[in-house]
């Protein structure tokens, strides 16, 4: 039997180079990343006793030996790793540290949840379109850390959240879900972000769930789910 003819290239065919097709990714390990209580990875692990969920925490990393997401993941039988910046002698050592930790468990999502660190190269070209992260604002407004007093600053009377794929940038990168919240008479930072946190949870646990059973392709600015 004669060997198969090998495919030919978009140049031999005649139509020139053709872009990349983003591929769907989908499968239920997920490794979240930590730096204080937890309460997003508390609700995700509470999702994930369901076997219909479709995805399972299978460990948990922090940047803080302290936090408290990695009490609770032990709690759960979480595995978990604490990759600590103090311990490397410049950030991208971290993060390749981080990004070998990571590694270690095999993730087809690494949720970002709570975790006040900025991954750099080493973590987002290993793990391509599939760090996902929480944002308490409706981006691209209110970027940073201090989204919530920003918003309350400006003056606006809806705010809200978003899940986003984590780029180079600081929450920049293509948006998945959002939820708005009202900015209500007397509000502060603390009384707006804790009905935000509420919101923000639902969220996470909602798209984390379909895009473990359902896939995720990122284009450009776009993303599908399914």
């Amino acid at each position: 039997m004669s060997a198969p003819e090998p495919p030919r290239s978009a140049s031999s065919a005649g139509d020139g180079p053709r872009p990349p097709v983003a591929q769907t990714r989908s499968g239920g390990r997920v490794v979240v990343l930590v730096s204080g209580a937890g309460s997003n990875l508390a609700a995700l692990l509470g999702a994930h006793q369901d076997p219909a969920y479709g995805a399972r925490v299978v460990g948990v990393i922090s940047d803080k030996p302290s936090a408290g997401g990695l009490e609770i993941a032990r709690a759960a039988g979480v595995a978990t790793a604490v990759v600590a910046p103090a311990d490397f002698p410049d950030r991208e050592s971290w993060d390749r540290a981080v990004a070998e930790a990571i590694a270690v468990f095999r993730p087809d999502l690494v949720v970002s949840a709570g975790f006040m660190r900025i991954l750099g190269a080493a973590t987002l070209d290993r793990f391509p379109d599939r760090v996902v992260n929480t944002h308490p604002a409706l981006l691209p407004a209110f970027p940073g850390a201090h989204g919530v007093r920003d918003a309350l600053a400006y003056g606006v009377r809806v705010t809200g959240c978003t899940l986003h794929v984590v780029d180079a940038g600081v929450d920049s990168g293509a948006i998945i879900a959002q939820q708005a919240v009202s900015v209500e008479t007397g509000d502060d930072e603390e009384t707006l972000h804790e009905r935000i946190k509420v919101v923000e949870r639902a969220l996470l646990v909602e798209w984390v769930g379909r895009i473990a059973r359902e896939g995720i392709r990122v284009e450009g600015r776009h993303v599908t789910i399914g």
